[in-house]
């Protein structure tokens, strides 16, 4: 697993130079020329601990979170004044379970637009417990258009496994009625034990039958640090999963805008991860700017005590190579399923095909891929071994990194070879 990621990495950045994360702190976040820059906010507090999750969290207890808000409220304030008013694309807050703090949103929010001017809409991550009409009403008289309900299933089977508890479908179906979101998108996992197309089929068509416009179905992961027992599906099995509920969703007429999501209305979009630049605030949240990859530290008292201290809470930092940023540009930009040779030349400065034509060619000829006047885009064999490769790259890198985060606030160095 180490060694195709470590493999891949060497011959498309062409330097066996790993990837040095170093706790080098300079304060410095240079996106005051970036033109596309997203914004991401995390909340780390969950009313449950889920097994299967590997994202930064603790349990919920109200003072705590009402401390490490005040503390983000500051990293926002000491972000935001570097430059005039920026524009960005989009706001996103993630968790842990961000409608926790519904009180605060508005906050956060009105704080963020003092420096920002959001011009693509604001996006909260939902349990479905979250899903009443005061709730709702608190987030839409923020400013939130879009929210993202993590289901993970709507059957009993599944969410026992997962360890998750039942909810009222019908009740949740009527809040979402009432409450008329731009965006409402509902996150499914696929290749669990056992699971099948009938399955996900209806669980997609229960989803959009509820009030969703807009569905992500993502893959089962099997993190070393997470306390989950649920064994990883076969390979020959997940693809016969991913292409069959893709071609379902296909034949439907849903209109698919990344690896593992679908909508029913082409306005209807909800994507935290499709950012050339994004700036991020709270515990673990990464900032990706062109020469650089910032991580904040995964301890919610340390990062408060930083805050406190007029420093951010920056625990790790990348300086990217030349083609180490391209090789990230290139694979985050495909999740959307297609790659714009003129987007990268914009970004970069430089052709696509001058540094990765050969790689393209390659690509097309085998099967993985489409070209069509500079576009080049995922066929389903693609998209399939893009899902493989993409677990082999998180396993290798993102399970290893965020496993020593977990447990160091903030370590000298981490090498991902």
């Amino acid at each position: 697993m180490n060694a195709l990621a470590s493999l891949t990495r060497s011959y498309l950045t062409r330097s066996l130079k790993p990837f040095e994360f170093k706790s080098e702190y300079d304060g410095r976040l240079n996106y005051g020329s970036c033109e596309s820059l997203g914004l991401y906010v995390h909340i780390p507090f969950c009313k449950q601990l889920c097994s299967f999750c590997p994202y930064c969290k603790e349990l919920y207890n109200a003072e705590k979170m009402n401390r490490y808000i005040d503390s983000l409220i500051k990293e926002i304030q000491m972000v935001g004044k570097k430059y005039r008013k920026k524009r960005v694309t989009s706001l996103y807050f993630g968790g842990g379970t961000p409608a926790l703090a519904s009180d605060r949103i508005g906050e956060i929010i009105s704080v963020i637009n003092e420096y920002f001017i959001i011009t693509e809409g604001i996006g909260v991550e939902l349990h479905p417990d979250n899903i009443n009409p005061e709730t709702l009403s608190k987030l839409k008289a923020a400013g939130v258009t879009k929210i993202s309900i993590g289901i993970q299933s709507f059957q009993d089977k599944f969410l026992s496994v997962l360890g998750r508890k039942r909810f009222d479908r019908e009740k949740m179906a009527e809040a979402l009625k009432k409450a008329d979101f731009e965006t409402v998108s509902m996150d499914f996992i696929f290749a669990l034990p056992n699971q099948t197309f009938e399955d996900l089929k209806s669980d997609i068509e229960l989803a959009f039958a509820s009030g969703a416009n807009h569905v992500a179905i993502y893959p089962f992961i099997d993190f070393t640090f997470t306390k989950s027992s649920l064994k990883a599906m076969k390979k020959s099995e997940k693809r016969e999963l991913l292409d069959k509920i893709t071609l379902y969703c296909q034949k439907k007429g849903y209109r698919r805008d990344s690896i593992w999501t679908f909508s029913n209305d082409p306005s209807a979009k909800y994507s935290s991860m499709t950012r050339e630049n994004f700036l991020g605030f709270g515990c673990s949240a990464t900032t990706l700017l062109k020469k650089q990859f910032k991580i904040n530290t995964f301890d919610v008292e340390e990062y408060c005590k930083r805050i406190r201290s007029g420093k951010l809470p920056t625990s790790l930092t990348l300086r990217f190579t030349l083609r180490q940023r391209m090789v990230y540009w290139l694979f985050w930009t495909a999740y959307s399923t297609k790659v714009d040779s003129r987007d990268f030349e914009k970004f970069f400065g430089v052709p696509l095909e001058k540094y990765y034509g050969r790689e393209l060619e390659i690509a097309e000829r085998l099967g993985f891929i489409t070209s069509n006047n500079g576009v080049y885009e995922m066929t389903l064999k693609g998209a399939f071994y893009y899902h493989y490769y993409e677990n082999y790259y998180t396993l290798a890198y993102i399970d290893k990194m965020w496993g020593i985060m977990r447990k160091e606030a903030f370590p000298d160095m981490i090498s991902l070879s």
